[in-house]
């Protein structure tokens, strides 16, 4: 072992949290061990929403403590923490030192964060994909075969208008609503962009529009509530895909549209305007926060080396399913 390598191994075997490193009253939602019942203490916080509902960061966790272990990166089994925040949630988190990883969805935001200092480091993990899904009856009448994301957002709005004013009958079909989480979310922002672009009054503004629901609740609630009360919503493939089956049962909700991967990863077409399935795509970033907030540097650079690893966090990507489908796409392509 070289001398670097001896000096890391020295630091993080005799961790204690930094002095520097916020102390606050967020719980974590979850903890985790990689498998070692007796790991002590916790020397990584990572923050985000939707990832973490689906069980993405659990198996980021424990694979990348198995690594650690294994590799004799550190002396003995630690653990990690998750807290449950949307992206703007875990970027201030980061910010206060609470978190030592942000696992974040919006590039605008997660650039203002290295640029002022409250990240030190941005790298693209995997990419989501977008689902606009709605009730089975479609009250909007959107056509998945020709209807553009814009042209269906469209339908939305001028539904959700007319049905205000003449409300349908209740037994013969629901009136067009849109359940949005309304809470800063990289899903809230995604949606207020397509509602923006396609030139209508957006549905927040005064005069308020009654059929824009506003539910500010995590990813598998609002997609719970949006198949109760049949509503359209976006979602994400993830949250989808973990939802219980009695909340995406064809015959509550049904996809009308979805992002579908690009050519690259390199970010170049993400959000593009005249490609549908990318202005769809959900990309995740990991954040870095200011190593002397951590609760050990060493751990959470290692860690954000690792996610990238196409044996690292990577494989765990490529790996990750549920009910038989891979959930995410891996940002680093094998060769």
């Amino acid at each position: 072992m070289g001398t670097a390598a001896q000096a890391n191994f020295h630091l993080v075997e005799s961790h204690q949290p930094s002095s520097s490193s916020a102390v606050s009253s967020l719980v974590p939602q979850k903890c985790y061990n990689g498998g070692y019942p007796d790991a002590k203490n916790v020397l990584l916080r990572i923050g985000n929403g939707g990832a973490g509902q689906s069980g993405l960061v659990g198996a980021f966790a424990d694979a990348f403590i198995q690594a650690m272990v294994e590799s004799k990166f550190v002396a003995e089994p630690f653990k990690v923490e998750w807290y449950l925040g949307d992206t703007t949630q875990s970027l201030s988190y980061l910010a206060a030192g609470y978190i030592d990883v942000a696992l974040t969805y919006n590039a605008a935001a997660e650039k203002a964060a290295v640029k002022s200092g409250d990240a030190v480091e941005r790298e693209l993990v995997f990419l989501d994909h977008f689902y606009l899904v709605g009730p089975k009856c479609n009250p909007a009448k959107l056509c998945e075969k020709n209807d553009t994301v814009s042209d269906m957002f469209n339908k939305l709005v001028t539904c959700g208008n007319a049905d205000t004013v003449v409300p349908p009958d209740p037994s013969v079909r629901p009136p067009t609503r849109f359940l949005s989480r309304f809470d800063k979310s990289a899903t809230n922002i995604k949606e207020s962009e397509l509602f923006i672009k396609i030139g209508q009054q957006v549905p927040w503004a005064l005069a308020y529009s009654s059929w824009y629901h506003q539910y500010p609740r995590f990813p598998l609630q609002a997609l719970q509530a949006a198949a109760v009360l049949s509503e359209y919503t976006l979602t994400d493939k993830g949250t989808w895909l973990s939802s219980p089956k009695e909340v995406t049962d064809s015959d509550k909700l049904k996809i009308y549209k979805e992002g579908t991967d690009p050519s690259s990863t390199d970010g170049s077409i993400l959000g593009s305007d005249d490609d549908d399935g990318a202005i769809l795509l959900n990309p995740c970033s990991a954040l870095l926060g200011q190593p002397e907030k951590a609760l050990s540097k060493e751990v959470a650079k290692k860690f954000m080396e690792w996610l990238v690893d196409l044996e690292g966090g990577q494989k765990v990507v490529v790996n990750f399913k549920k009910n038989g489908e891979v959930l995410y796409t891996p940002a680093v392509k094998s060769k």
